[in-house]
């Protein structure tokens, strides 16, 4: 077995080679925790932990680390005032790190939810300050930085003079981004337009600030990434990971910072996932096209049907390559349930069967050959999934006497299916959650609500109406029938 990866910066499929045998350093860009996590960030993370389960399977030792960036930084027009974490929390009239707080919570819970695991290790940005510091310095002596009024920026234009390229994993030039680039962090302070900040003086205003030889300040997004990753997986690591969105500025400025101090290419593997679309429209707020993934799990929202286990979700969701833009729908989801409900009864079917041959109908060995060779292929998710319902499809006909099995071999697709489905595929039994009870319970009272107004029998009516009210639960009769909220 050979393992390919797509990499992002050569364009093609090659063949993985870990920098120590039989080990691999994985980094992740996590989450900007001040707000919930939304759907698109869940897709992201989840192929991620599904190439880290493959790699696990595959006998790999994995250092995985993915970070909290919990330092606040300016948005792309530079006004502290739309600092995210300091607009959260005059929002929210909350301190910046109770935002933080708060939505790293959310974003562990969520996680949990669609079954990831947790990484091996989970720098935050505010606990590597220090490093950050030492960082700049350090590009600052090589003469890759410059200090202005405060503010430390990275010089595009000197690091591309040394013979370097940025620009190289998104393939632009350097007179495309100079003639592209729009100066947001101010024209005063930055020789040239393409140089980002690595470290940001703090204006008054500014809640989140730390001392720094060049004043007070907070460090810059791109700088948080490097100083995390080479801290814990070394100058030079085996594969960096993240969302499509990040490929240009974030990823493209960390190869610069680390080929700047180290003189070395930071990462040998690029790895990006693609997007997440919801009807065939990209998700948004302002287009009102957008859910949470609590949302879709407790069935509370416009788009969907019914409420939907995390598990369907994770199914839907690895059922298209991690590299390939996904569309979720009502239709779309409602096929990923009884598609798993399949997977899982063939389980349970093949778990409790007895009746061997001397012989067998399914080669054993040439679908764990194919199911493994889609594995590693870029870990082809889809792939391995067809491939495990060809095994669904004997198992119905073998429970039916239509097909025989051997001892081994049944031992043998026992133990294959149980790793590829729990193990590298995450997925879970589709037991009820508290969210689906709940809803099963409130709609028998809803429907015995009903049959009293029915027969007028008013007075029972609205007992059971008062009486869910004092628990927080507010009935809403409507045209399409009786709703239900919870305060």
């Amino acid at each position: 077995m050979q393992l390919k990866i797509y990499n992002s910066l050569s364009g093609e499929k090659e063949i993985f080679k870990p920098i120590h045998e039989n080990k691999v350093g994985m980094y992740v860009c996590g989450p900007t925790v001040y707000s919930n996590v939304h759907l698109g960030n869940v897709r992201t993370f989840l192929n991620f932990d599904f190439i880290y389960r493959s790699l696990m399977y595959f006998g790999y030792d994995v250092r995985y680390v993915r970070n909290i960036t919990d330092a606040g930084h300016l948005t792309d027009d530079g006004d502290v005032n739309n600092d995210r974490f300091v607009k959260q929390s005059r929002l929210e009239k909350l301190e910046p790190m109770e935002i933080v707080q708060k939505y790293t919570i959310d974003f562990h819970k969520v996680l949990d939810e669609f079954n990831l695991l947790p990484p091996t290790i989970e720098p935050t940005a505010t606990g590597h300050i220090l490093e950050q510091i030492e960082l700049t310095q350090k590009l600052l002596d090589t003469g890759f930085a410059y200090e202005s009024n405060g503010s430390v920026y990275f010089d595009v234009l000197a690091y591309n003079a040394k013979g370097l390229h940025y620009g190289e994993l998104s393939k632009r030039n350097i007179e495309e981004l100079i003639s592209n680039t729009r100066d947001l962090d101010g024209q005063s302070e930055k020789k040239n337009p393409p140089d980002f900040a690595l470290w940001k003086a703090a204006s008054p205003a500014h809640i989140m600030r730390w001392n720094s030889p060049w004043g007070a300040g907070f460090p810059g997004w791109h700088l948080e990434c490097t100083a995390m990753s080479t801290k814990y997986l070394g100058e030079n690591f085996d594969i960096h990971g993240g969302g499509m969105d990040l490929k240009f500025p974030h990823h493209e400025c960390e190869i610069a910072q680390g080929k700047a101090v180290n003189g070395t290419s930071p990462v040998n593997y690029w790895m990006h996932a693609n997007m997440l679309t919801m009807n065939g429209q990209r998700m948004s707020k302002s287009t009102g096209n957008y859910i949470l993934p609590a949302e879709l799990i407790s069935g509370e929202n416009d788009f969907f049907e019914k409420a939907f286990h995390p598990s369907v979700v994770r199914f839907n969701f690895l059922q298209a390559h991690y590299r390939s833009i996904l569309d979720i729908s009502n239709e779309a989801m409602l096929a990923s349930e009884k598609g798993l409900q399949r997977l899982l009864e063939a389980l349970k079917l093949l778990e409790n069967f007895t009746e061997t041959s001397s012989e067998s109908s399914f080669n054993f060995n040439d679908w764990k050959t194919k199911s493994d060779d889609a594995l590693a292929d870029d870990f082809n998710s889809p792939i391995l999934i067809a491939h495990l319902f060809e095994a669904v499809n004997f198992i119905f006909k073998l429970n039916d006497g239509k097909e025989k099995i051997s001892s081994k071999d049944l031992s043998n697709l026992k133990s294959a299916l149980n790793a590829y489905v729990f193990d590298v595929l995450g997925l879970q039994k589709l037991e009820a959650n508290n969210n689906a009870k709940l809803d099963q319970t409130l709609q028998v009272l809803i429907d015995l609500r009903n049959q009293a107004r029915k027969s007028k029998n008013f007075e029972l009516s609205d007992q059971i109406r008062d009486r869910l009210l004092s628990e927080g639960i507010e009935l809403k009769d409507g045209r399409d029938g009786t709703s239900y909220s919870i305060s």
